[in-house]
């Protein structure tokens, strides 16, 4: 990964569709970052992200709308992954999973998020998805590994 795709990246992971913009892809930036605040809204994500910060995760559950917070991992990764595509440089084949698999695990972590304990202590909607991404990226490159490998 080049210097820009770096850059392009980091936008990215600040908010979905501001790497678009320096990509110059302005209809595609605008789209995401307009996503971006309808989910967000939707879903509480920043009160959830609120309460679990102050440690209050029963409270960032209760004020989650999962509905709406589900569509925010494959939105997110998506954001990331065409930023680095759009950006200066060659992009490998096969980029995408890890972006891909980290979509499809943090969604799990969202799912399961109300439950899973970690030492007795709940990790709601926002600690269990961040955790869940280990795995996805890990996966990611177990399968990347595999396919250089056959091919």
């Amino acid at each position: 990964m080049n210097n820009d795709q770096k850059e392009k990246l980091l936008w990215s992971i600040a908010l979905p569709g501001f790497a678009q913009l320096l990509n110059r892809k302005y209809i595609k930036g605008i789209t995401l970052i307009i996503l971006e605040v309808i989910v967000n809204v939707k879903s509480n994500f920043n009160l959830a992200i609120m309460f679990s910060f102050h440690g209050d995760i029963l409270t960032a559950i209760e004020k989650t709308n999962y509905q709406w917070l589900m569509f925010y991992p494959c939105l997110y990764f998506f954001a990331m992954w065409d930023a680095i595509k759009d950006a200066k440089g060659r992009t490998p084949p096969f980029s995408f999973l890890p972006f891909v698999t980290a979509a499809y695990f943090v969604t799990i972590g969202l799912i399961y998020s109300s439950k899973i304990k970690i030492f007795e202590i709940l990790l709601g909607p926002v600690f269990s998805p961040i955790l869940f991404m280990i795995p996805g990226f890990i996966i990611a490159f177990l399968i990347f590994k595999i396919i250089k490998q056959i091919a």
